[in-house]
């Protein structure tokens, strides 16, 4: 699965959240099931960046978001988080009910 957190950001805060995202990809990545994970800055609206992560299944990313480690070094990301849903499910498991691997 993978997980898509948009962020708002004025311009003057890029250069801290691309920072502050790395370390948090940094914690992230010695939780187990975390794949890989990557920000993006919008081509349409400078003030809108993505953090995309993949993870081996919804299970392991809300263990990983749970962690105090992760939790600290999120914070100054998550401040930006616009509030939506961001957890999504690959195309070949979307006919599956949730839950079943």
């Amino acid at each position: 699965m993978f997980a898509v957190t948009r962020l708002r950001v004025t311009d003057q805060d890029g250069a801290a959240l691309s920072a502050a995202v790395a370390a948090l990809l940094a914690a992230l990545s010695a939780r187990p099931g975390f794949r890989d994970g990557e920000l993006g800055r919008s081509a349409d609206d400078p003030a809108l960046w993505a953090l995309v992560t993949r993870w081996d299944g919804v299970g392991a990313y809300r263990r990983a978001l749970s962690a105090s480690e992760v939790k600290i070094t999120g914070a100054p990301v998550w401040v930006h988080a616009v509030d939506e849903p961001g957890v999504y499910l690959p195309q070949e498991d979307v006919a599956r009910p949730l839950g079943e691997a």
